[in-house]
């Protein structure tokens, strides 16, 4: 049986009741992972927009600021392009451009 463009109404998902009967249980699986994933964006992008602006490197700045990578683009530029070290990302010395 067909209910009208969306397909059958028997689908081995169990149709569209199947999501609202789960919806509670996904929303309460789905929520701390989201959560925890926007507090460790927060946490690595405000690292690397707080150093890159001490830096003056205003190109890396934007760049981090509009390239949203869920933290990864962050690490690489703390580790890899500033080359801190653990000890350094809360220091707050001043930095210099290198």
């Amino acid at each position: 049986m067909m209910n009208g463009d969306y397909g059958p109404i028997n689908s081995s998902w169990g149709g569209h009741e199947w999501w609202f009967a789960h919806l509670p249980i996904i929303a309460a699986i789905l929520s701390p992972i989201i959560i925890f994933v926007v507090v460790w964006t927060i946490f690595w992008k405000g690292l690397a927009l707080w150093h890159s602006a001490r830096r003056g490197q205003c190109w890396w700045f934007l760049i981090l600021m509009f390239v949203n990578t869920l933290g990864i683009l962050e690490i690489i530029y703390l580790f890899g392009v500033a080359k801190l070290k653990l000890n350094e990302l809360f220091s707050t010395k001043v930095h210099h451009n290198n």
